[in-house]
C-alpha cells in the first residue's frame, strides 16, 4: 500500500464531490481496489499507424527480436482539452500473438492482437518516469507482476 493512501483517498473523495469529476482524464479513479488517472475503464481508441517501420533479427529457431516505430494518429478527433498534455510520454509492456499470411513474394498480411500494460508514464515536467522514483513500485517489480498474472490467467 502506498505511503502516499491516506492523501490518495482524499483527493479521489473531494474529486467525486465535484461534479463530472470521473469525465475527466486526470482526475483520479478507482477500479478493483486499483487508484489510476486516464480513460475510464472500457473506454476505446482507433489509432491509424501510418508508415511503420518494423525491423526483426532472428535469434534462434524460434526467437526473433524487433523493434517497431512508427506515428500513430487518431481515427477521430480528440475532444477538446481532453487527455494527456503534449510530451508525455508512456512505457508500455505488450503481449501479443501475431498471424501473418504471404500473400506474395514480397507481403504479407499481418494481424497482431494481444495486450498491453501500461508500465510507467512520464509527465513533462517530471526529471524521469514514475517507476524511477524510491516512492513507487519500480519497473523490474511491475513486469514481474504482469507475467505472474497473465500466467495465473493461463492456468485458470
Amino acid at each position: 500500500m502506498s505511503e502516499n493512501y491516506g492523501l490518495t483517498k482524499f483527493l479521489i473523495d473531494n474529486q467525486k464531490k465535484s461534479k463530472n469529476a470521473e469525465n475527466t482524464y486526470n482526475s483520479l479513479k478507482r477500479h478493483n481496489k486499483e487508484i489510476y488517472s486516464g480513460m475510464k475503464i472500457g473506454g476505446t481508441h482507433y489509432w491509424n499507424y501510418n508508415q511503420g517501420k518494423w525491423v526483426e533479427t532472428k535469434k534462434s529457431p524460434i526467437k526473433w527480436k524487433f523493434t517497431y516505430n512508427a506515428i500513430k494518429t487518431r481515427n477521430y478527433l480528440a475532444p477538446i482539452n481532453s487527455g494527456a498534455s503534449n510530451q508525455t510520454k508512456f512505457h508500455w509492456y505488450i503481449i501479443a500473438e501475431q498471424f501473418a499470411e504471404k500473400l506474395d513474394a514480397n507481403s504479407y498480411l499481418t494481424t497482431m492482437r494481444g495486450s498491453k500494460f501500461k508500465l510507467g508514464h512520464k509527465r513533462p515536467y517530471w526529471r524521469t518516469y514514475d517507476y524511477n522514483y524510491p516512492e513507487q513500485i519500480q519497473l523490474k517489480e511491475r513486469i514481474i507482476k504482469i507475467l505472474e498474472n497473465t500466467l495465473k490467467k493461463l492456468n485458470d
